[in-house]
Order: structure tokens, then sequence, then C-alpha cells
């Protein structure tokens, strides 16, 4: 399969089964968007015909070089070398873990996924008894797998302080014991930063999420207190001092652009130039029919245009990691990761304040797909089994998509909650990556130098 695409002036060939991508000018892009394998030893005339604009002996030579790349597998090459059943993997190793410490918030973002902390049920705080009862479930199942990843999350997780801390003494106090080695990441709107929390998350956990949604009229319209009031004046400066003495650990400011602030750019902009955030994700909101905040066909043409103004930006700014303009073209993950994407229901799951396990974060709340119970010891391996089947090969939409390999078929979660089916993609999220990639890809050619 052959993708080629135009990208912030750049002409580019994508070999989706070999992984190759091509740096090409006009005319060989021209050419190629004509070649139907197998490639014939001359160019014929027809085609020669047909871009009669170029020279005959230009196209001639260029079809040779078509010719050599397709003799070296680089272009058309097929898919032969993947079997489509070992990303069907039961009974694997739980590797990361959600844990829900807080089904509480202390703002009201209008976008909130989860009911603004509350997940559509009674607002509770994970006890640290039920957080130690994850911390051994995760390792019984992870099996000999050593590194687990742990994310503290809510809601908001600041509120459930007492719990992480002795979530963290307990799972250092045996992980010796087992073999393991705990990783911890938090995610939070900062509200309740302060010199302490600040202190322990610098020192304790290996990566930070920060939530804030750029410039202070996005951000407080979106990202309020019950009260009303806006957060930006409060979080920026708490996050700025994080960051500051976090040093080169790691941390990603994360927020989210809506219809109402389709000039997303300029929030990216604010975060690393005004406020000097490095690690920025800035993502799209995605929803029903109906949803007043998400991105919809309409807004598609707007939200490309920006994708690329603000990837010719970040070229001006190499020091700056967007984490949507990220590609890996060299290695990338295993096969089976680029298969199956993040493992959720298998290799992830996530666990709410009453110990009830889910497959992630996304689908906490939902009875259909509860797995389990920390307290009654159950867990329902038949809806792991829905997720282990969750593939580019089972998904319909994604084998025919040249971004199949880079995406992995997309959120299940976003899939059931827009078109009720884990396995039914997204069509604006599938939209949004198809172009965030081409960005990223444009951008890396330009930045070795590959383009004229």
């Amino acid at each position: 399969m052959i993708h080629t695409f135009q990208a912030l002036g750049c002409y580019i060939a994508m070999d989706v089964d070999s992984g190759a991508v091509h740096v090409l000018d006009r005319m060989s892009y021209d050419l190629l968007n004509c070649v139907e394998p197998p490639v014939s030893e001359r160019c014929p005339d027809e085609i020669l015909t047909r871009l009669s604009q170029y020279p005959r002996e230009a196209l001639e030579e260029c079809w040779q070089e078509i010719r050599e790349l397709a003799e070296q597998k680089l272009l058309f090459e097929q898919e032969d070398y993947i079997n489509p059943q070992w990303a069907v993997v039961k009974n694997t190793p739980i590797k990361a873990l959600c844990l829900n410490v807080a089904h509480d918030c202390n703002l009201r973002c209008k976008y909130c996924f989860a009911s603004t902390g509350g997940y559509g049920t009674q607002r509770k705080i994970m006890s640290p008894e039920t957080a130690k009862r994850a911390i051994d479930f995760v390792i019984e199942k992870s099996g000999k797998r050593r590194n687990i990843e742990v994310d503290f999350f809510g809601g908001e997780p600041l509120m459930a302080m007492d719990t992480v801390k002795e979530t963290i003494a307990y799972a250092r106090s045996i992980e010796e014991r087992y073999d393991k080695n705990f990783r911890f990441t938090i995610t939070t709107n900062g509200m309740l930063l302060n010199q302490e929390n600040t202190d322990y998350i610098n020192r304790e956990l290996k990566n930070a999420v920060l939530s804030m949604d750029g410039r202070k009229e996005i951000n407080d319209d979106k990202r309020s207190t019950p009260a009303g009031k806006g957060s930006y004046d409060i979080i920026v400066p708490k996050f700025q001092k994080l960051v500051e003495e976090r040093g080169d650990q790691e941390y990603y400011l994360r927020g989210t652009f809506t219809k109402d602030n389709l000039d997303f750019a300029s929030d990216v902009l604010h975060i690393c130039d005004d406020l000097g955030f490095k690690n920025v994700s800035v993502e799209p909101a995605t929803g029903k029919v109906g949803d007043p905040f998400a991105i919809t066909e309409e807004e598609l043409p707007a939200v490309f245009k920006e994708y690329e103004k603000l990837a010719t930006e970040l070229l001006k700014r190499p020091d700056v990691n967007f984490f949507h303009f990220y590609v890996d073209l060299e290695q990338g993950p295993c096969v089976i990761k680029r298969m199956r994407g993040c493992g959720a229901g298998n290799e992830y799951v996530a666990v709410t304040p009453e110990g009830d396990i889910y497959p992630c974060h996304q689908f906490v709340g939902n009875a259909a797909f509860k797995m389990g119970n920390l307290y009654d010891g159950s867990f329902r391996t038949e809806v792991a089994d829905q997720f282990s089947s969750v593939n580019i090969y089972t998904k319909e939409e994604c084998k025919t998509c040249w971004a199949k390999f880079y995406c992995s078929g997309g959120c299940s979660a976003s899939n059931y909650n827009i078109n009720g089916d884990i396995m039914k993609p997204s069509h604006i999220a599938c939209e949004l990556e198809r172009k965030r990639l081409e960005c990223a890809i444009a951008m890396k050619a330009i930045r070795a130098g590959l383009t004229e």
C-alpha cells in the first residue's frame, strides 16, 4: 500500500507495509501516483503522455528509480511477514494500572469525560487499603514482568494525596521481594499543588501530567472552579515552579482544544513561548454527534490548516516536544504493539475507589465493561477476551488505512463512546490522527534536510 501526500510544502510517499518513507520532487510525486504494480521495465507511453509537462528523459530516469525501489521492497511491498494472530493474545500479564484515587474534583471542566470528576456516581476518595489491594493485584497479575506502570488519576488525585503517598510507600516496601520495579505517574489540575506536594512529586514520581488548555481566556472558559472562577492564575505559577524544580525529569503540559478555539496553535505557542513549557500535548475534543465541544466534519478543514500552521511554527522551535508530532520512522514499537495499541483490558486496567476493575479509566461506570472487584476477588476474563481480539486486522476500517501501524486502531473507549462499538473507529478521530501523522513526517523530513 502506498500513501502519497503533500504537507508543509513537501511531497512524500509512504510504503505502508515496508515502513519506508520517500521524500520526492513534484515530478516523481506525480509519476508515482500513476504507477500500478508490478512496475514494468519501461515507463508506459500513456503515462509519458499524461505527464507531458515533464521532460520525457527525466520521466524515464525517474521510472527506473521507482522500479529499483520496488525491487528493493521499499515500494509496493506486500504484507506477508505479519501474522494477524500475533495480536490476539489472551491471559497477558498486566503491566499498567490506572488508580482512580479520586472520583471527585475541585474543577468543573466543561468537556470532562468523567462528568466533572465524579464519573456519574457518588463522589468518593480511594482508601489506602483499596490502593494497596490494587498493588497486590497488579503484582499477582503481572507474572514475570518486572516493570509496572501506575498512574494516579481522577478526578483530581491531589485530593487523595495521603492515599497516593501510602500507595507508593507500600509498593516500594514490597517491590524487591517480588522482583518488581514500579514507575509512578500523576495527572493533576494543579489547584492543590503546594511546596510539600511539589517536592514529593518531583522526588517520587517519574512523570507528571499537568492539565491546562492554553491562553488564559481559553483555559478559564473551560476549566473553572465550582463557583465559576478561572484556574489559570492559580495553576500557572505552580506548574512553572514544579517544572523548574523537576529538572530533566519527565512531564507534560496536557490540554484540550474544542470547536470554540480552532486557533489552538496559539494556545500551544502560548504554553511554549510565554509560559516556558517544552513538553506539550494539546488534544482535540471528540464525542458523539451533538456534543457541544467536539470537533465535527465541518471543522476538519480549519483544524487541518491549524495543524500545518502549528507544525510550521514548531519547526522554528526544535526544543519543543509536541506529543502529537512525534513519530519514530527508524524503529518504532514492536509489531504486536503496532497491531494492538494500548492494551486496554489486557495489559492495562483501571481501578475505582470501590475497588472495581475496568479495561481503562474511560470505561469506568459502564457496567457492561466491569471486569471484577478487588474485594470479592472476581475477574471476568470474558471482558478481557473482548479486548484481546481488538487490533488493526479485526477492525474493517483499519485494514486499508495507511496510518494503521502508527495509530494501532485508535482508542477503544473513544470508539465505543462515539460509535457504540470498540471495533468501530471514530471517523473524526481517524481524520485528525492521519493529519497529525502527515505533519509529523513532513517535519521529520525537513529537519533531516531531505527537502529542497
